[in-house]
């Protein structure tokens, strides 16, 4: 037989390529159709990954038609004393023409009962240093030249029966209970269909607002929102303040203290002015009282305004914070977040938190 290597533009790459997909000789790839050659060489290249690129089409129509040439080439003639030297070569049988075996019977169900092949990964190749040449060919039952002796068995699973357990010399036997085993009286159950309603009835006790402390906490009491429009602001929700007079309180000293600070830098400018020009004789005496509200007020800020926490967050209230606020916080331009939040807590008796933008009010 011709070897692969001598058709031209069959490369070493091409040669383990063909080996691999069943194309061992020249007789065996001038005997094999285009597409199935392409066929067989992509699928053994997507399992080995043996080249980037698998050939076309054109490429092995040259290798088939070169290696055609090959084989109906004829034979040199030989000499009188390789006649004599090889009789036994020009009596040798002819080559059977390959059988498509895959369409007998037997065959069919031969490979219906058979394991399914598993394609072998590169990675195996590579680790156990295995060319591609060193994996043996597989025979093809669509071409084989020969005959083929197909064996199809049968096999049933076998019932094997357990092994009775081995007792050691030293076991312990568990004594049989001598009471007999409790048997359910079957006819005094009941199906649920047939269950009537209980004996005793006993009411749910629904708990009111008034009585449940948790429901006050959450929503106020029925009379307190009686004849008010849900969507104004004068519908008190949110939660329970736990200090609702304190938060009170410390909206009322903060509200206070805002206002009286400009009032009271705004009367000792007068007040001095007064005393300098004579156009402003008219400012009264008593704005001088201005200035001195502005202790008291500091001081009930530090006992009511500084302490007045959120319930939910439990951040302050009535102090800045330079962070981000809350969307839905009280919050006029100009004015910012304190002076509204003061304004609507006194008017309404609730206010969203502007940390967090929870409602909580100060009434039940």
């Amino acid at each position: 037989m011709v070897d692969l290597s001598s058709i031209p533009g069959i490369g070493k790459t091409s040669l383990d390529l063909l080996e691999t997909a069943g194309f061992h000789n020249v007789e065996s790839l001038a005997k094999a159709e285009v597409a199935a050659v392409v066929r067989d060489l992509k699928r053994a290249n997507t399992v080995l990954k043996i080249t980037k690129r698998t050939p076309g089409e054109a490429a092995i129509r040259k290798w088939i038609v070169a290696a055609s040439k090959i084989v109906s080439a004829p034979e040199e003639t030989a000499s009188p004393v390789e006649q004599i030297a090889a009789p036994v070569e020009q009596s040798a049988e002819p080559i059977p023409e390959p059988v498509n075996y895959e369409q007998s019977p037997q065959v069919a169900a031969m490979l219906l009962n058979a394991s399914f092949a598993i394609p072998l990964p590169a990675r195996i190749l590579v680790e156990n240093q295995l060319g591609v040449g060193d994996i043996p060919a597989a025979i093809l039952l669509n071409r084989y030249s020969g005959d083929l002796d197909v064996k199809v068995e049968q096999r049933l699973p076998v019932n094997r029966q357990p092994k009775p357990p081995v007792l050691s010399a030293n076991y312990v036997k568990i004594s049989e209970n001598s009471n007999p085993r409790i048997e359910i009286d079957t006819s005094r159950m009941r199906s649920t269909e047939n269950m009537g309603e209980p004996g005793i009835k006993v009411e749910a006790v629904k708990a009111s607002p008034s009585t449940d402390r948790i429901a006050l906490l959450r929503a106020p009491l029925v009379a307190t929102n009686k004849g008010r429009n849900p969507q104004s602001r004068w519908y008190i929700r949110g939660v329970l303040h736990a200090h609702p007079v304190s938060i009170y309180l410390g909206a009322l000293a903060t509200l206070a203290l805002m206002i009286m600070i400009p009032v009271a830098i705004t009367s000792s400018g007068l007040l001095l002015l007064s005393k300098e020009m004579p156009n402003f004789s008219w400012v009264p005496g008593w704005f001088v009282g201005f200035p001195f509200l502005l202790l008291p007020l500091a001081f009930f800020f530090l006992i009511w305004g500084v302490s007045g926490n959120c319930r939910i967050c439990g951040q302050k209230l009535f102090v800045h914070r330079p962070h981000l606020k809350n969307s839905r916080a009280h919050h006029v331009m100009g004015l910012g977040y304190i002076l509204p939040l003061c304004v609507h807590l006194l008017l309404f008796r609730w206010f969203r938190c502007t940390h967090c933008g929870t409602p909580v009010r100060l009434k039940k």
